[in-house]
């Protein structure tokens, strides 16, 4: 079922570009993903995501654990059925929210114990709702169990995800404990599997860890990739290392994960990262950027990203971007948008959000042809000679 077939290859560069089949759909690759935390793209509908010709999106296990509960989806239909999308979908293991939203005063840059209410030891995380602290464990098994009963196509095994200031021996015992976890991950992903043959396949994926250590990245792109499953993520940057950290990670793991399987890079979505990245070998992403940023009034065009509140956009009769074919942009203009976002209208920020991610996704689809006519490094050249972050 989960196929991945590479169809074109730029010279010079490690970009292609490919399909994976999956049980709703195929995605073409590289491909970016909206993220859905909650089972919805905040203020658009599904029918928006369809219109911005969205392949597929990510949910949040962490999060709809809580509530509603899996158990209820499961009993409504599975995510799919419950939230009207026939599309692909992933879903994370929730591991890197289990740690990120159980610090209260951040970690420290030693090992164990943080400043942090979660809890970890061999067998799993203990952690307190962000929502009202309660109590809750997550072993590996729980994670498969809770990403079982959402039903999404690609799911994503248990892992720890390190501070950024951590430790190289903290590193590496987290590094060991998710090559442990991701064992028990696929066992009982095999096992829940077998046990509901009626349902749809679901493709295991595996997440490369150790912090900005090469030879621990290195040591885990091998582990991930020799345990056979249908696709390979790296976690554990763009968490606040330098953007030259990130990509020399990122040359320094690819080359250990085969090419025959997607490659994941998790949480990433500016422009920017993304032709830097699809450059390296990279086929998946995703990212909350785009939406919260959107939600925050700021915008990307072809010449960079821009704040709507300023004051040189508050008679500004021009769309967000001249040319572009989102909703937004055929029927709106920058001196509207800017008052919607001053007043916080739902309108505003729905928009936004329509034009942002039409941005990433048409320049996904954008890169994808020049990567097929072979024309992917000029692409980039010009595409960076004319966009600035700062504006």
């Amino acid at each position: 079922m989960f196929e991945f077939k590479i169809k074109h290859k730029q010279k010079g560069s490690l970009a292609r570009t490919g399909s994976f089949k999956t049980p709703h759909g195929v995605i073409q690759t590289p491909v970016f993903m909206p993220v859905g935390t909650k089972a919805t793209v905040k203020t658009l509908s599904q029918n928006d995501l369809k219109n911005l010709d969205s392949e597929i999106i990510l949910a949040n296990t962490y999060h709809l654990y809580l509530r509603p509960g899996e158990k209820l989806i499961k009993k409504m239909g599975g995510l799919h059925k419950w939230m009207n999308w026939d599309r692909p979908m992933l879903t994370d293991s929730g591991g890197f929210q289990v740690f990120s939203l159980g610090n209260e005063n951040g970690y420290s840059k030693d090992s164990l114990p943080f400043k942090t209410t979660v809890k970890i030891d061999e067998n799993g995380v203990e952690f307190k709702s962000h929502l009202d602290g309660s109590k809750h464990y997550f072993t590996p098994e729980k994670a498969m169990q809770i990403e079982h009963d959402l039903g999404a196509d690609i799911i994503m095994a248990f892992d720890e995800c390190a501070p950024a200031d951590s430790t190289k021996k903290y590193f590496e015992e987290a590094m060991n404990r998710t090559h442990n976890w991701v064992i028990r991950c696929k066992k009982e992903h095999e096992k829940l599997s077998k046990k509901s043959r009626t349902k749809l396949p679901q493709a295991l994926f595996p997440i490369v860890q150790g912090g900005l250590y090469k030879d621990l990245r290195v040591q885990s792109a091998k582990f991930m990739n020799d345990l056979a499953l249908p696709g390979n993520a790296i976690g554990g940057l763009s968490v606040g290392e330098g953007k030259d950290k990130m990509l020399e990670m990122i040359e320094t793991v690819i080359p250990h994960l085969s090419e025959n399987k997607p490659r994941y890079l998790m949480g990433v979505g500016t422009p920017e990262d993304l032709l830097e990245c699809v450059d390296r070998g990279v086929d998946m992403f995703d990212c909350v950027h785009p939406t919260r940023m959107a939600r925050h009034g700021t915008f990307w065009n072809e010449t960079g990203r821009f704040a709507i509140k300023k004051e040189q956009f508050k008679f500004d009769k021009s769309p967000l971007q001249k040319g572009c074919t989102c909703e937004t942009c055929k029927n709106y203009n920058r001196s509207y948008l800017r008052h919607l976002i001053f007043e916080n209208e739902i309108l505003g920020l729905r928009l936004m959000s329509i034009h942002n991610l039409h941005f990433l996704l048409n320049l996904m689809q954008e890169i994808r042809k020049q990567i097929s006519k072979g024309t992917f490094k000029k692409f980039k050249k010009d595409f960076f000679k004319k966009f600035a972050t700062k504006k």
